[in-house]
């Protein structure tokens, strides 16, 4: 894996940040039939060491988020969440092998001005995914997000790990994802005819894929106008 440092437009004080922050789901790659599988829930940096606390400045105002987890057989059931320090907590017990993807979306988030910054006034979608292999299980993770930009991981018996990015249920062709491992490293792919990137996990570490879209579309939520939506979708793999 080649390694990069990838330069932020960091505003830290501000409740969102534009090309900064971003919600990702957090749990273990591998699950046991009739064993507890804990989810975490973040909002920060990965990269940056940024893991921002439930109550502070800027978390709540990203923290009226869904959570679920969609069982192999395709049921869908919503996961209650704990307020912990730094991240919501969930959890679920698988009942048969197979893949389950976990789900996080959030576009409930006041409109932002960020006309100062020479980006706008904009509304903000959050959309996370995370794989959990049950039974050495090995299927493509579910997408349900019909409304923005989503990460599906497809099934690969291989070392490596191939993403599909999709927008509005449709793979997206050129589109840039950055993979983010710790202490500031981070590389950049750009998807194929079939909106898919493929890797390598080199690293017995966390790895966050952050990709992002401006939908050029004005409106208004809860009585304020915006310029455009910025969908921002992530996927966490914890070796």
């Amino acid at each position: 894996m080649i390694r990069h440092l990838f330069i932020f437009m960091i505003l830290l004080a501000a409740p969102i940040t534009a090309k900064a922050h971003y919600l990702w789901v957090e749990t273990a790659r591998n699950g046991m039939v009739g064993q507890e599988q804990k989810v975490k829930v973040h909002y920060g940096e990965y990269t940056y060491g940024v893991i921002e606390e439930v109550n502070g400045e800027a978390f709540p105002a990203v923290s009226l988020f869904t959570l679920w987890v969609i069982h192999p057989d395709g049921e869908k059931e919503m996961l209650e969440t704990k307020a912990e320090k730094n991240h919501y907590s969930a959890s679920f017990v698988p009942q048969k092998n197979g893949t389950y993807t976990l789900l996080l979306n959030n576009n409930e988030i006041e409109v932002i001005d960020y006309t100062q910054y020479d980006f706008g006034i904009f509304k903000t979608h959050y959309h996370s995914t995370a794989k959990v292999s049950v039974g050495n299980a090995e299927g493509d993770t579910e997408v349900q997000n019909p409304s923005g930009l989503a990460i599906k991981e497809l099934a690969n018996d291989g070392g490596k790990v191939t993403l599909q990015v999709l927008y509005k249920d449709s793979p997206i062709t050129e589109q840039e994802a950055k993979i983010f491992v710790s202490d500031l490293w981070s590389k950049t792919l750009e998807t194929d005819e079939k909106g898919q990137i493929t890797f390598e996990l080199p690293w017995d570490t966390k790895y966050i894929v952050e990709t992002t879209k401006k939908e050029e579309v004005p409106g208004t939520y809860k009585g304020k106008d915006y310029e455009f939506i910025w969908h921002c979708a992530t996927y966490c793999i914890k070796e």
